[in-house]
């Protein structure tokens, strides 16, 4: 239980006497310090008084003293900074690499705390913590996810970083990529993702005011305009797809094309199919060049939307996939998606930007731009909004899914502000 007795001491959840070492000497912790993530003491730069001198210095966890050497600190010189052994058991007495001895001291996890734990641990019902969110003040409950919102912007903004390398730090492209797997709406992100890569669009820029020929490249990179796909009776618009693809996969080199069965097609409204989204993908692309720059000027919320709005080509009016007729009506991008899309690319790429420019305001803006849409409406949201906690923007939404995903998918209720408050009750 080495974990819990970290939290104890994170939170100077001491018992209610003088501490002393193992020899006696008084100790009293001014700052436990920062909790260590990397290699290293489990705690960093904290201060505290032994026998009325201050220390300055690491701190090592252990539930054994004798799990010093066991782990082999006693040869590692980055342990040579430890100025406290805190453990449960001193079965052995610890020294530094050049054998000065380390005081210790004992330190228990209360009762109380381990039964909370393992009730939380044990917990068939979601939240785990559900009992406790009610009475909890708005004011902790706000800090919380507050600091679950930027913790998953910078998240994402890591992520944005790891695209702009791929793409040789043109935010342009980087852009369409996030764009491109955010299309995918979850069941198709990793396909759409796939896809991008293989675009090469400094040269499909080339031929932006064709969308035949931006549709052609698009579906035809996307592996759907093969031969093998579709029945022996084709219409003319697939025909003029492939032999446009033909002519410019021959122009651009792009003998790599994507395998068709990667896209999922299945549980999927036709709405949703990927024919549906690379239309409107391929249509958007087509309206201008530049959209992330062009994003980067408007303000408001509406323009924002305005600039994501696209609808397709008249084919696909009037079908869901190639060669099969459904009933005509324009397929444009709903309001819900396009929000889903500015909560998942514009504004992520915003505060990415931000932090690159170092520009406080386009960080601002991101943050606001999240405060001001409607809050997601999906699983998680549902369970922590019947749960006691208020979802009343996507700022909330996104801090939850943040919550769930990082925190109570695996367990790590002694990190989070919730379960501290779960632990601590009388």
């Amino acid at each position: 239980m080495e974990h819990l007795l970290h939290y104890v001491w994170k939170h100077k959840l001491f018992p209610l006497k003088i501490l002393q070492t193992t020899h006696g000497l008084q100790v009293e912790v001014i700052d436990p310090g920062l909790r260590n993530t990397d290699s290293g003491p489990d705690f960093l730069s904290a201060k505290l008084k032994i026998d009325n001198f201050m220390w300055v210095g690491n701190i090592e966890i252990h539930t054994h003293a004798s799990d010093w050497f066991r782990h082999g600190h006693d040869r590692d010189k980055a342990y040579d900074t430890v100025v406290l052994h805190v453990v449960e058991e001193a079965d052995v007495e610890v020294a530094r690499s050049n054998g000065e001895e380390i005081p210790q001291m004992l330190l228990a996890c209360p009762d109380q705390i381990k039964e909370h734990y393992q009730e939380l641990a044990q917990s068939d019902r979601f939240p785990a913590c559900h009992s406790v969110l009610r009475s909890l003040p708005k004011l902790t409950i706000h800090y919380w996810l507050s600091a679950l919102q930027t913790e998953r912007l910078e998240q994402k903004a890591q992520q944005i970083t790891q695209r702009l390398e791929l793409c040789n730090q043109n935010w342009e492209d980087a852009f369409f990529m996030t764009l491109a797997r955010n299309y995918g709406f979850g069941l198709n992100g990793d396909a759409f993702e796939t896809w991008a890569k293989l675009i090469p669009l400094q040269a499909v820029a080339k031929h932006r005011d064709n969308l035949t020929q931006v549709e052609a490249l698009f579906f035809g990179q996307a592996g759907l305009l093969e031969e093998s796909n579709y029945p022996e009776e084709e219409d003319a618009y697939v025909l003029s797809l492939r032999k446009e693809f033909r002519y410019l996969q021959h122009k651009f080199e792009t003998a790599k094309v994507m395998e068709s069965s990667l896209w999922r097609f299945l549980r999927l409204r036709p709405e949703n199919f990927p024919t549906i989204r690379l239309a409107q993908l391929a249509y958007l692309y087509h309206q201008g060049d530049k959209l992330f720059s062009r994003l980067l000027e408007v303000e408001s919320l509406e323009a924002v939307r305005a600039l994501l709005t696209t609808q397709t080509s008249s084919y696909w009016e009037t079908h869901f996939m190639f060669g099969n007729t459904s009933p005509q009506r324009q397929k444009t991008l709903g309001e819900r998606s396009k929000d889903l899309v500015v909560i998942n690319t514009v504004i992520p790429f915003l505060y990415t930007f931000g932090l690159h420019r170092e520009d406080e305001a386009l960080c601002n803006r991101a943050e606001r731009l999240l405060e001001e849409l409607k809050a997601e409406d999906n699983h998680i949201v549902r369970l922590w909004d019947e749960a006691g906690v208020a979802v009343t923007s996507a700022a909330d939404s996104q801090a939850l899914i943040q919550l769930q995903k990082n925190y109570c998918d695996n367990r790590k209720c002694l990190f989070c502000r919730f379960g501290y408050e779960y632990l601590r009750r009388k």
